[in-house]
């Protein structure tokens, strides 16, 4: 009979290859491709060609998915006529890999083992075989070890092959481990969608199979390629939300890790970054226990049909939004819509330097570089903040009120990241234009206005920027009126420039004004009520008010416990500050118990491995040993030093400088030979590690402090004037040296400044600063190792504080 030749709509590029793997549960992964395939084929008014290929041939389930049709040749035949012609071709190759590879399956008839399986759109499926009696004894006796090692490169070639002629190429790949699963995890795809179940082994199976794929890649020169991985929850019970929850997030007081933490850690490792979030990616995409899902039934062929949010066809639908346009699993969802909206803009406007598609672009631009900045990305901020500016200045001109927004965000962000010059050059323009348009009264002015003069204070100077509070707070005065939100914010700015100039006795005095207002007018937790308790509260622990600040402080962690919960940034950052100032009243078991409160926060959000974790950890030990719970501090700077030489080596700076930790407690416990041995390996390892760098990579001895410590006006003596003013001159040189992207003299100094920075008697607000740049010059450099050991060493400041409140003892248990 002769064979229908199979036409395929056209391609503008070559495909791609997607392979769904899933350690357990093969018909979740099987329902899955063949929805995805249906939708992708029929994108474009259904002229996207997809071919789907069962490779599990084993348990071989695709073709159930669609109308029965005669048998027919399939994946098993085809690899086994590959086989066939690879033995002809024996010893007459050359040893060209590539050539044949190409040879054979050029000589092959592609089109014999693939059919059609749906006359609506272009969707073809090379099922696992024919499946005849001999059947099983044919794909039991395939050997895919020995074909890959008579060519190698025949089944990276083969994904070539068929994608040249496939928009999409979904292959669905075996169950458990073995070298097929190998074949279409490591070798074929560019993508992977990895299915896991609600349980353990099944997070597992599909974490080690991530990680062999990808150190395979990485491992050999041809299989260099890059490898974007998609996990996919499924089969999870919607109906019950706690135990939902507790599956994703985790629950450290029951032993329960969640899939999240572990999916992060897994994707960050693999893609060298040092922290990621799947928040918005698992808030959308998660398959439900379903009929369809574990029976297997494909989606309805009519678009739209029964499309809700429980309907797995608009989950598959939001995971495409991801997938087809090579976006990262832990990009938003509101970031891919805009990127989305802004590429279409673009390619409206093309290289026309004005027209209607422009002005959208601009705003959809400003509204990209926001989320951005949300997300502590500045780079990318600034350059999409940037853009649309630009593009209003040119349609719209600078006095345009779109156009003044843009500038005023643009100008906030360069403050913010510690460009300051360019902050203070776009706020002076900035106040310039609106004192012109609207007068100086107008809100708008003033905004400005205090903007410039936070950016004065941030670069030291003082006397012109509380010239220019003044001046606002009197036209606030004057026009508003003591009690207006406007002239209270007024009071605020110029409070927070006397706080970082030290001047804490006037600070209080207006932060005072402040909450007394802001209570008021706007209830006393109101966040931005909340914000101003917090900066009395540390203004008053820098004056020496322990009592009130622990007072005023505690009352910031009720109240964000209550509207934000326990786990949210704000909520942390209340608890922390909290701490500090416990540790500076010597309250050691208040310490402990905001700690061990903080350690379960950061396990359940960040993972165990986290570094913060293993950080707050590690402070949590020393309050334990302070104490004299010495067995529980030992117990707990061992998992430390476990997680840390399992994630980062014995010999690294972090590993090092937690196993001097538990040195100590282990002679404070009475175990000196114990103690004395570690100690002799850190320092011989420290040695061998540090000849290179030692500023960079080993363990510094640094006295921490997280909250600088109460220092009046009569206790800052010349000397210490000195020595601030030399840092805040050495800080001013290493911005200057980052802005010109001079990152080797960046670096340099960097690490010669990282242990003056940390000193006990910096300013809180110049460490801050001073901080906030050393970590960007190693990220910038692409140091994790002296950037984590940076980290470690600022969290060590608390530990410091805590020894000092105890007078240098140990507390007794109660």
């Amino acid at each position: 009979m002769e064979l229908n030749r199979i036409t395929l709509p056209p391609i503008t590029a070559p495909g791609e290859v997607t392979t769904f793997y899933s350690f357990e549960s093969g018909t979740a992964r099987s329902v899955a491709l063949s929805n995805m395939a249906v939708l992708l084929a029929g994108r474009q008014h259904a002229t996207v060609p997809v071919l789907m290929i069962d490779w599990d041939t084993e348990s071989p389930g695709l073709h159930h998915f669609f109308e029965q049709r005669e048998e027919k040749l399939g994946l098993l035949e085809y690899f086994q006529a590959c086989r066939d012609h690879l033995r002809l071709l024996a010893g007459t190759s050359g040893g060209d890999d590539e050539a044949m590879a190409r040879h054979v399956l050029e000589s092959i008839d592609w089109e014999l083992y693939v059919e059609r399986v749906d006359e609506s759109r272009p969707l073809y499926l090379m099922r696992a075989g024919r499946f005849d009696d001999s059947y099983g004894e044919r794909a039991h006796a395939m050997d895919w070890d020995s074909l890959f090692a008579a060519c190698p490169a025949l089944f990276r070639s083969f994904g070539d092959f068929m994608s040249s002629r496939f928009r999409h190429v979904l292959i669905d790949a075996r169950s458990g481990r073995s070298a097929a699963v190998s074949i279409c995890t490591a070798l074929l795809p560019r993508k992977l969608v990895g299915l896991f179940t609600p349980n353990q082994r099944s997070l597992e199976g599909l974490a080690g199979v991530v990680n062999r794929a990808i150190d395979y890649r990485c491992s050999h020169e041809e299989a260099q390629r890059p490898l974007m991985v998609y996990p996919l929850p499924a089969l999870v019970d919607s109906a019950d939300c706690e135990r939902r929850m507790q599956w994703r997030r985790g629950d450290p007081l029951r032993g329960s890790t969640g899939y999240q933490p572990v999916l992060e850690r897994l994707l960050a490792q693999s893609y060298g970054l040092s922290q990621l979030s799947l928040d918005s990616y698992l808030d959308e995409v998660q398959l439900q226990q379903t009929a369809a899902m574990s029976g297997g039934a494909p989606l309805s062929h009519l678009r739209g049909h029964g499309v809700d949010r429980f309907s797995l066809e608009r989950t598959f639908d939001t995971l495409l939004d991801w997938m087809e346009h090579d976006r990262f699993p832990w990009q938003s969802r509101s970031e891919i819509a805009l990127l989305g909206t802004i590429a279409a803009a673009r390619a409206q406007a093309g290289d026309a330097l004005s027209g209607p598609a422009l002005l959208p672009l601009a705003r959809d631009l400003a509204e990209l570089g926001d989320l951005y900045r949300a997300n502590g990305r500045e780079v990318q901020a600034r350059e999409c903040l940037e853009e649309s500016l630009s593009i209003r200045q040119r349609m719209l001109g600078n006095d345009d009120p779109d156009t003044r927004a843009g500038c005023s965000k643009l100008a906030r962000l360069l403050r913010d990241s510690g460009k300051l010059d360019d902050a203070r050059e776009l706020y002076a323009m900035l106040a310039r234009d609106c004192q012109r348009l609207l007068g100086e009264e107008h809100p708008e002015t003033l905004a400005a206005r205090s903007g410039l003069a936070s950016t004065l204070a941030q670069l030291g100077e003082f006397d012109e920027a509380l010239a220019l509070h003044a001046a606002i707070t009197r036209i606030c005065e004057d026009r508003f009126g003591n009690d207006h939100l406007l002239t209270l914010n007024s009071y605020a700015g110029q409070a927070q420039t006397l706080a970082r100039q030290r001047e804490f006795s006037r600070a209080r005095m207006l932060f005072e004004l402040v909450l007394d207002g802001r209570q008021r007018l706007l209830g006393n937790e109101h966040d931005d009520t909340l914000r101003c308790a917090q900066q009395l509260a540390i203004v008053l622990s820098d004056l020496g008010d322990m009592a009130n600040a622990k007072k005023l402080q505690q009352g910031v962690v009720a109240a964000r416990e209550r509207h934000a919960g326990a786990d949210h940034p704000s909520t942390v950052k209340a608890r922390e500050i909290l701490a500090e100032i416990l540790a500076g009243l010597g309250d050691i078991p208040a310490v402990r118990a905001l700690q061990e409160e903080l350690a379960r926060t950061r396990e359940r959000n960040l993972g165990s491995e986290h570094p913060e974790t293993l950080s707050i950890q590690l402070s949590l030990a020393t309050t334990l040993g302070m104490q004299g719970e010495l067995d529980a501090a030992c117990v707990l700077q061992q998992r430390v030093v476990d997680t840390q030489e399992r994630m980062y080596g014995a010999d690294s700076p972090q590993t090092l400088h937690s196993k001097k930790m538990l040195a100590k407690t282990l002679s404070e416990q009475g175990h000196t030979l114990d103690a004395r041995r570690l100690e002799d390996a850190v320092a011989h390892r420290a040695d061998r590690q540090l000849a290179p760098r030692a500023m960079v990579s080993g363990p510094h001895e640094s006295h921490r402090l997280l909250h600088y410590p109460a220092a009046g006006p009569q206790e800052r003596d010349h000397a210490s004037e000195q020595l601030m003013q030399s840092l805040n001159e050495k800080l001013e040189q290493l911005q200057q040296l980052i802005d010109s992207r001079s990152d080797g003299e960046a670096r340099e100094l960097a690490d010669s400044l990282r242990k003056s920075v940390l000193r006990p008697s910096v300013a809180h607000p110049l460490r801050k600063r001073g901080v906030a740049m050393i970590r960007k010059v190693y990220t910038r450099d692409g140091d994790k190792d002296a950037l984590l050991s940076f980290v470690q060493d600022e969290v060590a400041l608390l530990d410091a504080h805590l020894n000092h409140a105890a007078g240098g003892r140990r507390v007794a248990a109660e």
